[in-house]
């Protein structure tokens, strides 16, 4: 998934869709014990996932930040 699709969702969206991808990461790691994964490129693309979710989660949280700070 792209940073562009994701900044179009709201935080609401982006923290269940957070929850999902930390689920695919858990499953794929017991897939990956047992030797039945079949893409092995799975985890990365999930891992890379759940970091464009958090910083773009975070960005928002600093860009309140400044914005209460300015106001002051």
């Amino acid at each position: 998934m792209q940073a562009k699709d994701l900044r179009d969702k709201n935080n609401e969206e982006l923290l269940v869709l957070l929850d999902e991808r930390k689920k695919e990461l858990i499953n794929f790691r017991l897939k990956l014990v047992t030797g039945v994964v079949d893409n092995v490129r799975a985890g990365r693309l999930a891992r890379k996932d759940i970091a464009r979710i958090k910083t773009i989660l975070k960005e928002r949280e600093l860009a309140e930040q400044g914005k209460g700070k300015r106001k002051k």
